[in-house]
């Protein structure tokens, strides 16, 4: 990996990771040979002296809205459990490249993980934890998008790091809209504007809200991961 700069820009980052991301495109629900590729850019990142939090998604197994007729908090529920397989494989594959990592999770389920606090989360990223966000905001109706917003603004992450499975904010689906622009730089205001969904419109409202810079960019590279919290331009910029 080349890199000129040796000091991180950012001091504590949330990492938003998509669960399609995780599984990379293929047929198993999670690709662990990709996933350790993205552990060992965490590593890189840790070493450097960034502080981590990692909050997945877990569109590689559930979402919500698959659950058809189902009673939408039952539905939402199966999907904050998958966020906790996930949470669970990434703690593995850090532990495997030595990295300290614990999975905090929204919803009391203490065989698996420890129990979310704010106060115990800041308190491991002190002490050099990894540190990964289960069970979204632990409530139904809200997406993984607006639990990473949370989660950044209760631990003062200065950025967060919303690694997509697309390598940018576009005007429309660059995959059915060939003249779709890409954009460089956005504010939340011109997110909301424009009805760009590359953030869940409540994850949009509450980092403007809340003064929280975001990067968007794609995990097809990893190494990508280590690149923005370096402070190099990738993706799209969104902030107020």
């Amino acid at each position: 990996m080349e890199n000129n700069q040796t000091n991180p820009k950012y001091k504590r980052v949330l990492l938003k990771l998509s669960g399609e991301a995780l599984a990379n495109g293929g047929d198993e629900i999670l690709d662990f040979d990709f996933i350790q590729r993205v552990a060992k850019v965490v590593k890189q990142c840790h070493e450097a002296g960034v502080q981590i939090g990692v909050l997945c998604g877990a569109g590689n197994i559930w979402r919500g809205r698959q659950g058809g007729k189902m009673n939408r908090a039952r539905a939402d529920h199966m999907g904050m459990l998958a966020t906790t397989i996930n949470a669970l494989a990434l703690q593995d594959s850090f532990e495997q490249e030595g990295i300290p990592a614990c999975v905090m999770t929204a919803v009391n389920m203490q065989t698996f993980a420890d129990v979310y606090s704010t106060r115990d989360a800041v308190k491991a990223l002190e002490d050099g934890k990894v540190v990964i966000f289960g069970c979204g905001t632990g409530l139904p109706f809200f997406s993984t998008d607006t639990a990473a917003a949370l989660r950044a603004a209760e631990i003062e992450a200065d950025v967060i790091l919303m690694a997509k499975n697309i390598d940018a904010v576009y005007s429309a689906d660059p995959k059915k809209d060939p003249t779709a622009t890409r954009f460089e730089e956005l504010t939340y205001n011109e997110m909301i504007e424009r009805d760009l969904r590359a953030l869940d419109m409540t994850a949009t409202i509450f980092c403007r809200d809340n003064g929280i810079r975001c990067y968007a960019f794609g995990l097809s590279d990893p190494e990508n991961i280590y690149r923005v919290a370096m402070g190099e331009r990738i993706g799209t910029e969104i902030h107020n």
